[in-house]
């Protein structure tokens, strides 16, 4: 089961349940391209099978399944899960209730994909949980596979849980299991948050 930090509430998610309505706004009129195109010619061009974890209200996930891929979006906090469902009704995206670090809802799918997106996740993991996390996700990655990884550094919001991951320890776990790192870099933040700025890795399976 997802560890917990409050009743109902799946650890890493606190704060976005109760201010879900106020996010929709701000996290779908960031075009996907804005948030991706430092990265984009890294991503697999014909269709494939994709797995959006922390899909949030799903604006990366349909874009994705407008180009034609298959796409699978996690979410743990409900009421994300839900704008996202009804947002995005018309696109054919495969929607999962499941949470770092065990997955296990979709490690239980005995899937692999061939792009696995982690948008403003990892931060919010303890140390214990991004080393119980990556081999999970890393298994999804099939032969050929890429993971991409942005990470948030600056303030916390209130109400948040959030930790300051670095690019080398996280490319550290990566390769511990067999991935490559084929890009990092740095890029500020889209939301106009004072001291915020984004980390991005990107791996491949070979």
């Amino acid at each position: 089961m997802p560890p917990t930090d409050a009743p109902g509430r799946v650890s890493g998610t606190e704060g976005y349940g109760e201010t879900a309505a106020k996010l929709v706004q701000p996290y779908e009129t960031v075009r996907f391209e804005d948030v991706h195109g430092d990265v984009l010619h890294l991503f697999p061009t014909a269709p494939c099978r994709v797995i959006d974890i922390g899909a949030g209200t799903g604006r990366d996930a349909v874009a994705l399944a407008a180009l034609g891929h298959a796409v699978t979006a996690v979410e743990p906090t409900p009421e994300l899960r839900d704008h996202g469902k009804s947002l995005h009704a018309a696109s054919p995206i495969t929607w999962i209730d499941d949470a770092l670090p065990d997955l296990g809802v979709v490690y239980g799918l005995g899937a692999t994909f061939d792009l696995v997106l982690l948008t403003g996740v990892w931060m919010h993991l303890d140390l214990l949980q991004r080393q119980l996390a990556m081999p999970r996700v890393a298994s999804l990655l099939a032969p050929g596979g890429v993971m991409s990884m942005r990470l948030r550094h600056g303030p916390v919001p209130a109400g948040r849980r959030m930790f300051d991951v670095s690019v080398e320890e996280t490319a550290a776990l990566a390769e511990a299991c067999g991935l490559r790192t084929i890009h990092r870099g740095q890029r500020p933040g889209l939301f106009g948050v004072p001291g915020v700025h984004w980390s991005v890795v990107v791996f491949r399976r070979d």
